[in-house]
C-alpha cells in the first residue's frame, strides 16, 4: 500500500541520521573533570567525618549497633545527589496539567526533602506524562468519577481475586481489550507492578528471556523474579537479537543438559521514555515469527499516544495485534488515571489472573481511577459523540513536532523519533543538569533532568513531555526559556551542524 511503501521509504532516509552527535573532546573532558571532582570532594569529607566519629565515638548513641547503610553504597546520595536534590521530587501544589504551581526548597538541606522555603512558583509542566491532556479533568470525565466515587468509594480495599472485582473493573477490563485488539485483558492497580508481577506467571527457571538493553526497570524485576534465564541485546539492534535466537535455539538450555528451552521470549517497549525513541516493531514481529518465539511489548509510553486512532505501536507500524503475544500497557500516561493492562489470549489472562502476586496481593484498581480511563477511552474513540480525541491525537503529534523542529533550530542535539511524544535534549556534562532545571525553573518552565545511572554516562539529557493540552503559545515560552539557558550554559553543541531527525517512525 501507499502508507507501507511510504513508512518504508522514510525508514530508509531515517537510517542515515544518527541519535546525535559525539560530543567534542573538550566536552568529554570536562565531563569526566566534574565526575572526578564530585567524587575526590566527597571521599575528603568523608574521611574528615570518620575521624570526627572516632574521637566522637564512645559517646554515641548507636554505639553497638551496626550502621544500616555502608557509607560507599549511601556515596552518591550524600555528596552528589544531596547537594542537588531541589532539582527532582519538587512538590506541587495544583493538579499536573500543563501549568502547575511548584513549592520552593531550600538548598542547604540534603537530608531533608519537605525542607520548604515558602515560595509558589507557576510553571509550564514539561515533565508529567499527560499526553493527551487528561490530566486536565475534562468536565465529561470529572463527572464520570464523581459518579463513581459515590457508587463504589474510592477504593475497594481488596484484592483481584477476593472482594476486589467491581462492575467498573470488568468494564474496563472488556474496553482496553477491545481498543488494543485483544481477546482478553486484565488490569492492575500499579503500572510497576504490572510488568513485575505478569513475566513471573509466564516464565520459568527453564525459559529464556531476551531483553532489550534500555528496557524499564520494571520489566527488568520482573524478568528477575521469574527465574529464567535472561540474556540482554543491544537496545534496537535486530541483527544481535538474531544471533541471540539462533544461539540460544541451536545450545539450548544450559540448565537442563542442552534440552530445548521451554519458551523464548522477546521483551521490548513500544516507546522508550529515555531516548524518546519508538520501538521497530515489524523487524521483532518478523524474528518472532521466523523463529516461532513469544513477543511482549511494554507499551506504557505508545499507548494513546501514537497511531491515527491512538491504538498504541502495533497502529502506528500497521502491524496485527494478533502478531503480538502479550500487549502491557499502563493508564498513568495517556489516560490521566492509575494502573495498568496486560492483555493477551483468554488462556493467558485466565492463567495470569490466578496466578499473578498482582491481583493475588495487590489491592484491585481504584473504582474512580478505572472510571477515569474508561471516560478517556470514549473520548479517545469518538465514542462521546465528538471529534475532541481525534484532535488531541492531532495536537500532540503537532506539539511534538514543533518542539523538536524548534530546538533542533536553536542548535540543541536532539535525540529520538519525529512521532514519540518525548524529545531529549543531550547536556553531555553532568554539572549542568542541575543548572538547567533551576534556570529553566526560575524562566517559568518545569522539565525533567536525567543522569547515571538512568542513562548513559557521558548522555546527561533534558527530557520534554508533550502534552496535546500545550498551547502553542507555552511552546513557545519554552523554546525561548531553552534559547537563553542554553547560551548561558553553552549546550548548543549541534548549532550550524546537520540536524538529526530521527531513526524510524
Amino acid at each position: 500500500s501507499d502508507l507501507s511503501s511510504a513508512r518504508k521509504t522514510y525508514y530508509q532516509m531515517s537510517l542515515h541520521y544518527t541519535h546525535g552527535y559525539r560530543p567534542a573532546p573538550y566536552v568529554v573532558v570536562t565531563s569526566y573533570f566534574s565526575y572526578a571532582t564530585v567524587f575526590v570532594t566527597g571521599c575528603v569529607e568523608d574521611l574528615l567525618l570518620r575521624l570526627k566519629k572516632f574521637v566522637q565515638r564512645k559517646s554515641s548513641p548507636d554505639q553497638g549497633y551496626a550502621s544500616l547503610l555502608r557509607d560507599f553504597d549511601d556515596f552518591w546520595n550524600r555528596q552528589a545527589y544531596g547537594r542537588i536534590h531541589d532539582a527532582w521530587n519538587r512538590p506541587l501544589d495544583s493538579k499536573p496539567g500543563t501549568a502547575f504551581c511548584v513549592l520552593g526548597r531550600n538548598r542547604n538541606n540534603p537530608r531533608n526533602l519537605a525542607d520548604l522555603d515558602g515560595k509558589r512558583i507557576q510553571a509550564i509542566n514539561m515533565s508529567s506524562y499527560n499526553y493527551l491532556g487528561f490530566a486536565e479533568n475534562p468536565h465529561s470525565c470529572d463527572e464520570d468519577v464523581h459518579a463513581a466515587i459515590d457508587q463504589y468509594g474510592i477504593a475497594t480495599g481488596s484484592p483481584l481475586l477476593e472482594l476486589g472485582t467491581t462492575a467498573v473493573v470488568q468494564e474496563l477490563e472488556a474496553a482496553v481489550a477491545r481498543f488494543v485488539g485483544k481477546p482478553a485483558a486484565v488490569v492492575y492497580g500499579m503500572g510497576f507492578a504490572t510488568n513485575s508481577t505478569t513475566i513471573p506467571c509466564i516464565a520459568d527457571k527453564n525459559s529464556l528471556i531476551l531483553s532489550d538493553q534500555l528496557n524499564h526497570s520494571s520489566l527488568v524485576c520482573g524478568c528477575r523474579l521469574s527465574g529464567a534465564t535472561i540474556r540482554v541485546f543491544k537496545h534496537d539492534d535486530y541483527d544481535a537479537l538474531e544471533a541471540q535466537l539462533r544461539r540460544a535455539i541451536i545450545e539450548g538450555n544450559p540448565r537442563s543438559s542442552r534440552t530445548p528451552w521451554s519458551r523464548i521470549i522477546i521483551i521490548i517497549e513500544g516507546v522508550y521514555s529515555m531516548e524518546g525513541e519508538i520501538v521497530n516493531l515489524p523487524k521483532a514481529v518478523a524474528l518472532k515469527k521466523k523463529y516461532n518465539v513469544y513477543l511482549y511489548v511494554d507499551e506504557a509510553h505508545s499507548i494513546g499516544a501514537l497511531g491515527a486512532h491512538g491504538r498504541g505501536v502495533c497502529e502506528h507500524w500497521g502491524v496485527d495485534p494478533a502478531d503480538v503475544d502479550v500487549l502491557m500497557g499502563t493508564f498513568s500516561k495517556s489516560f490521566g488515571s492509575g494502573g495498568g493492562y496486560v492483555a493477551s489470549s483468554e488462556e493467558v489472562i485466565a492463567h495470569i489472573r490466578s496466578t499473578s502476586a498482582g491481583t493475588l496481593y495487590g489491592n484491585s484498581m481504584s473504582p474512580p481511577c478505572a472510571r477515569q480511563v474508561i471516560s478517556a477511552l470514549k473520548v479517545i474513540c469518538g465514542e462521546d459523540g465528538t471529534d475532541t480525541g481525534a484532535r488531541r491525537l492531532a495536537t500532540l503529534k503537532a506539539n511534538s513536532e514543533f518542539l523538536r523542529r524548534g530546538l533542533i533550530d536553536l542548535g540543541f542535539t536532539v535525540k529520538g523519533d519525529p512521532a514519540s511524544p518525548v524529545v531529549i535534549v543531550l547536556v553531555y556534562v553532568p554539572t549542568k543538569i542541575v543548572a538547567v532545571s533551576r534556570e529553566c525553573l526560575k524562566r517559568g518552565v518545569a522539565v525533567v533532568m536525567v543522569g547515571y545511572p538512568a542513562c548513559p554516562v557521558m548522555e546527561p539529557r533534558v527530557r520534554f513531555c508533550l502534552s496535546a493540552a500545550h498551547t502553542r503559545e507555552q511552546l513557545v515560552q519554552v523554546l525561548d526559556a531553552m534559547d537563553e539557558v542554553g547560551d548561558m550554559l553553552t549546550l548548543k553543541y549541534s548549532k550550524g551542524k546537520p540536524q538529526p531527525c530521527g531513526r524510524h517512525s
